[in-house]
């Protein structure tokens, strides 16, 4: 009786220790995954980033525009002015 009670007490004991023993690689793996994740980009992300740059490139180069239309007719006033 007593071996059975020892036994069964060891058996808890050994299922703890074991649950001790492997929760720091769980923990770490655990870790690895959500390090993965952050990192890593989805076709999604990627789309949407290409997506901005695309849009931010566009404003850059309508700007440009605006402002060498903006030069041209500056310098067509000052060459006017000049034969006035």
């Amino acid at each position: 009786m007593r071996i059975v009670f020892l036994a069964l007490l060891l058996t808890g004991c050994v299922s703890t220790a074991a649950k001790i023993v492997t929760a720091p690689v769980r923990i770490v793996g655990a870790g690895i995954n959500t390090a993965v994740d952050a990192t890593t980009t989805t076709q999604r992300e990627a789309d949407e980033d290409r997506g901005r740059a695309i849009r931010k490139q566009e404003e850059r180069d309508r700007k440009a525009v605006k402002k060498a239309e903006k030069e041209r007719r500056k310098a067509e006033r000052e060459a006017t002015r000049r034969f006035d």
